[in-house]
């Protein structure tokens, strides 16, 4: 793996690939192979490991299967939503949703809690951010975070009540590297990519992302590379992420992920291409 960095200015280290823990959550996914795909990412070295509310019971298997281990990683989650007694996206329901979230992953903080995906309009209003940072104050989150796309990021960016981001980032998907990304980088925000293999759009036409794929494909001139590496290797080193999370439930997956990210960078010619061929047909962002 490749040495973890500094996320943004979070005082948090973490190296460039994170375990995206959303599948961690499913019915069919059972506790030995939970266990399994979590001591996997210990073993590699995958220090960042983000979860939601609304990733089934994924938060409570990470508390139940990092027990032991809690500090070897960053422990990511988001909030906004479905607390029972709550109103979804009031500052009732952030407070109630940070302390939920620390009971059931079994940690006295939580290193980074996201607002996940909420309008602009709910942003503008402040209720939700005020009762974020009190958690912050409080000592129960370390870093306070947004995480979308499109107008509410950019606000998310600019208001300067966040200390990290997290957004849609890949081949596919480069809106974000415009100006969302240098700037939050310029503020010393943290950035997290989320979707870094566009939802594997090379794999058939069910991807939202086949058609720009096939684009690019036309486009690129990626050699020896395949789609899948050229896909990580892009997000993770080209769009200004400092870590992109691989969302899998495999635990082979994740080795193949940390073995290709640790190839470095793409060509310069590779990313210059990759870039040209977005700009030139200027797709809009997360879809």
């Amino acid at each position: 793996m490749v040495a973890p960095g500094l996320i943004g200015g979070t005082g948090l280290r973490a190296g460039p690939i994170g375990l995206g823990a959303g599948p961690l959550g499913l019915d069919e996914l059972d506790e030995r192979d939970a266990d399994r795909l979590i001591g996997t990412a210990l073993e590699l070295g995958i220090d960042l490991i983000d979860t939601a509310r609304s990733y089934g019971c994924s938060e409570e298997r990470l508390g139940r299967h990092l027990e032991g281990r809690r500090d070897r990683v960053v422990l990511s989650t988001k909030v906004g939503y479905d607390v029972p007694g709550t109103t979804d996206w009031t500052g009732p329901c952030i407070e109630a949703g940070v302390d939920r979230a620390l009971r059931v992953l079994r940690t006295d903080r939580i290193d980074i809690v996201h607002l996940h995906s909420c309008s602009l309009d709910i942003l503008e209003r402040g209720e939700v951010i005020a009762a974020l940072e009190r958690a912050r104050t409080a000592g129960k989150v370390r870093v306070a975070a947004y995480s979308g796309d499109n107008e509410a990021l950019g606000y998310a960016v600019a208001c300067g009540a966040f200390g990290s981001i997290q957004c849609s980032l890949s081949v596919c998907d480069q809106a974000a590297i415009e100006v969302a990304v240098p700037a939050a980088r310029s503020a010393g925000l943290g950035v997290i990519a989320k979707r870094p293999l566009a939802n594997t759009p090379w794999r058939g036409p069910d991807s939202p992302y086949a058609d720009r794929w096939a684009v690019l494909a036309r486009e690129v001139e990626a050699g020896d590379l395949g789609p899948h590496e050229l896909a990580l290797r892009f997000t993770v080193f080209s769009t200004g992420a400092h870590v992109s999370l691989i969302g899998t439930r495999s635990s082979e997956h994740l080795r193949e992920a940390a073995v290709v990210a640790a190839r470095g960078p793409l060509p310069d010619a590779v990313v210059a291409q990759v870039r040209t061929a977005w700009r030139r047909h200027r797709w809009p962002g997360v879809i």
